[in-house]
């Protein structure tokens, strides 16, 4: 039997179509297909303005060098996450304070947050963990009480400003996840997306920063300044030099090359006209048939990523087997690839890489993060999966881990 890959990206004629388009446009760096597609994510989001980046990583750094996160500064991450989520901390000098994460649906503990806030604190990184929004309004409600906003102590203008520790989402996996029935991406300061090539929505590498900010910003004077940030601090972008006497430009800053350009927008500009109709639609039957095949099983711990207050963006299917140990998972693991099914472990803690690890940061003080890395397997979830490769998938999964128990 062909082999199921893990999450191969969805490609088919229109994409095609609208990349070679764009190579025969004559502009295949940052340009009018960027900012389109910056237009979509707007509408899609419903937030006043989005910029599109290189990604993820490298819109989360950048927004954090705007607010001024620096030396002696603390953010907080969720210790269940990729690397990237508390990498961009290091990158500003500042220091990650890892918490840990609910048992239920993988999103970061508020009451853990709320211990692990100090007078240091200058933002919190929460993380769409598999597309399932956290507790939006817990957060927002501790980062704006009375008591929290108190101990808050700014360094920069833009801190003074905004006066209480800043809510910037790595939503690396939750576009079009929704919360209280509305778009996920409008419950942070910033939310920042990936498009990266595993991505719901991909445009092979990529990401997009969505501003939210409460009054008295304006998106578009920040919108401005994160532009010329992406670009080297340059004053013009590319497409704006081009014409007539306007290649003169200034050099504003020392900025950074975070810069989409337009043939990877094009993908992007192709996906999101069919996303939520299409896309999401897909990823959710994937989603109901895993649950409703594996919920016959006493040893299957199955995903919540639906509740009366929030909905997944269905990117991740995150299985725990119960009652195993990490040496048992990897077993049934290398039995599910030698079937011919490709799966794969969202995350190992932070707390277990080399890096962290050598920093001092240790696992056993994140139980829930290390318990579900130690028990879960994630199975495939794309767009071209069908139902009989599904059945496929869950015939080998039940078989494997049967063999063990």
């Amino acid at each position: 039997m062909k082999k199921i890959p893990f999450s191969p990206p969805k490609m088919d004629q229109a994409i095609v179509d609208e990349v070679v388009a764009t190579l025969n446009s004559g502009w295949i760096t940052t340009g009018p297909r960027t900012k389109a597609l910056e237009k979509e994510v707007e509408k899609l989001a419903q937030v006043p303005r989005v910029l599109c980046v290189n990604s993820c990583t490298g819109g989360l750094e950048l927004v954090m060098r705007w607010l001024g996160i620096q030396p002696g500064d603390e953010v907080i991450v969720p210790a269940f996450t990729y690397c990237a989520t508390a990498n961009v901390v290091l990158h500003c000098g500042a220091t990650p304070i890892m918490v840990d994460v609910k048992s239920d649906d993988f999103t970061i503990d508020i009451e853990a947050v709320k211990n692990a806030i100090t007078p240091k604190t200058k933002a919190i990184v929460p993380v769409d963990l598999g597309g399932m929004p956290i507790d939006y309004a817990e957060l927002s409600s501790l980062v704006k009480s009375d008591k929290i906003k108190n101990q808050f102590q700014p360094r920069t203008d833009l801190q003074k400003q905004l006066n209480r520790i800043a809510i910037i989402t790595d939503a690396a996996h939750s576009i079009g996840a929704n919360y209280q029935g509305q778009p996920a991406a409008k419950q942070a300061d910033v939310t920042v997306f990936s498009f990266h090539a595993v991505k719901n929505l991909t445009t092979a590498e990529g990401g997009a920063i969505c501003l939210n900010l409460p009054d008295p910003f304006d998106a578009n004077e920040i919108y401005t300044k994160l532009n010329t940030k992406t670009v080297h601090g340059q004053s013009k972008h590319a497409l704006a030099k081009f014409g007539k006497n306007s290649w003169e430009y200034d050099v504003v800053e020392a900025g950074y090359k975070f810069n989409m350009p337009d043939v990877l927008a094009a993908i992007g500009l192709v996906e999101i006209k069919r996303y939520q109709a299409d896309t999401l639609t897909k990823r959710k039957m994937i989603f109901d048939l895993y649950t409703q095949l594996l919920s016959k099983y006493d040893w299957a711990e199955l995903p919540v990523y639906e509740t009366a207050e929030k909905i997944s963006s269905y990117h991740l299917y995150l299985l725990r087997i119960k009652n195993i140990s990490i040496e048992q998972r990897n077993a049934i693991i290398n039995r599910i690839f030698d079937a011919g099914v490709s799966v794969n472990v969202h995350y190992k803690p932070l707390p277990e890489l080399t890096l962290y690890k050598s920093m001092g940061y240790e696992s056993k003080n994140y139980p829930v993060s290390l318990d579900t890395f130690h028990r879960v397997i994630t199975l495939p979830v794309f767009y071209d999966l069908e139902k009989e490769q599904l059945e496929r998938v869950v015939e080998v999964i039940v078989e494997a881990v049967e063999h063990f128990l």
